[in-house]
C-alpha cells in the first residue's frame, strides 16, 4: 500500500493520529521535500514519529517515482507532505502511476495554506484562482499570475499567491557543464512578490493600461502560517514591499471586494489603519 500522508503546517506535532500511526507502520518512509517546508527539520520529525525518514526532492521523486512504487507493492510505504497531499499537482502524478502499477493508496489529509489563510479573517468563499508567483530574471519577467489577479478582482475576488521556492536548482552554467552543484535554497518573500506586482502596474501604466490594482490596493501578508511563531500584516501593496515578515514560508493575499467584517478582520493585523480608513470606499461595496 502507498500512503500519502498531510503533516500540516506547524513543526512535527501537526501530523493527524491517524497519519501518524500510519507512519509507525509503514515499512519505509519519504518525507517530500521541495514543494514546501516544515519549521522544523528533519530530525524533529524522525524523533516524534520514531521513524527513520528518506528525502526524496525533485529529482528523486520525478526520476525514481517507480522504485518507490515498486517497494509499495511489497510492503507499506508513507510519502510525507508538507500541507496536504493534494496541495501540489505532483503528488496527483504519484498516483496515477500506482493506480496504473496496480497498487493501492490511501491518502491521510491535513491542513494546508489553501485553507489556513482564512486565520487572516478574509472568507474562504471569497477566493478566485490560487496564483503563483516566481522569481523573475535578467531575462524571464513573467506576468500571467498578474492577469489573474486582475480577473479575481474584476469578479470581486481575494487571490492567494503562493511564493517561489526554489530548493536544489542548478544555475545555467552548471546544467549545461552537466555539474551536479547545486545553489543555495531561495524563498520568495512578500517584500520580493510585491516588489514585482508594482513593477507591473508600473509597467503598464507606461503602456497605456488602466490597471485595475494600484500601489494602494489592499494586501495581507503572511509568514509561517501554522507556527508558533506566525506573522500576519495588512495594508497597502506598497505597504507590502516594506514590511518584515521574517523567515519563510510567505504568502500574499490581494483583497477584491471585502464584506464588513473581513474589513474589521484585517484592521486587527493592519500597518497603518489610516491605510482602511481614508481609502475603504475602493474595496467594499
Amino acid at each position: 500500500m502507498l500512503y500519502l500522508v498531510g503533516l500540516g503546517l506547524g513543526d512535527a506535532k501537526d501530523i493527524t493520529v491517524k497519519g501518524l500511526e500510519t507512519v509507525r507502520r509503514c515499512h519505509r518512509v519519504y518525507l517530500e521535500a521541495y514543494t514546501s517546508i516544515l519549521t522544523v527539520g528533519k530530525e524533529a520529525l524522525e524523533e516524534f514519529y520514531g521513524k527513520e525518514l528518506i528525502l526524496a526532492d525533485r529529482e528523486t521523486v520525478e526520476q525514481e517515482a517507480d522504485s518507490i512504487l515498486k517497494e509499495a507493492n511489497v510492503c507499506d510505504v508513507a510519502f510525507l507532505v508538507v500541507g496536504d497531499p493534494f496541495g501540489a499537482t505532483t503528488h496527483s502524478d504519484l498516483i496515477l502511476r500506482a493506480v496504473k502499477l496496480g497498487i493501492p493508496y490511501e491518502v491521510i489529509h491535513n491542513a494546508s495554506i489553501m485553507n489556513a489563510v482564512g486565520c487572516c479573517g478574509l472568507q474562504l468563499y471569497n477566493f478566485g484562482e490560487t496564483v503563483s508567483i516566481v522569481f523573475w530574471t535578467d531575462t524571464w519577467k513573467p506576468e500571467s499570475f498578474f492577469d489573474k489577479i486582475q480577473r479575481n478582482r474584476q469578479n470581486g475576488m481575494h487571490t492567494l499567491c503562493l511564493l517561489d521556492i526554489k530548493v536544489k536548482e542548478q544555475s545555467l552554467e552548471n546544467l549545461m557543464k552537466g555539474r551536479k552543484i547545486y545553489e543555495p535554497p531561495r524563498y520568495m518573500s512578500v517584500n520580493q512578490a510585491a516588489e514585482q506586482l508594482l513593477a507591473i502596474i508600473q509597467n503598464r501604466r507606461l503602456q497605456g493600461e488602466a490597471a485595475d490594482m494600484t500601489e494602494n490596493t489592499i494586501c495581507v501578508g503572511l509568514a509561517r502560517v501554522g507556527a508558533a511563531d506566525q506573522k500576519i500584516v495588512s495594508g497597502t501593496l506598497h505597504q507590502m514591499s516594506t514590511v518584515e515578515l521574517g523567515g519563510p514560508l510567505h504568502s500574499l493575499i490581494v483583497t477584491g471586494t471585502m464584506h464588513p467584517l473581513e474589513l474589521e478582520m484585517l484592521k486587527l493585523f493592519s500597518v497603518d489603519s489610516s491605510s482602511f480608513e481614508n481609502n475603504a470606499f475602493q474595496w467594499t461595496k
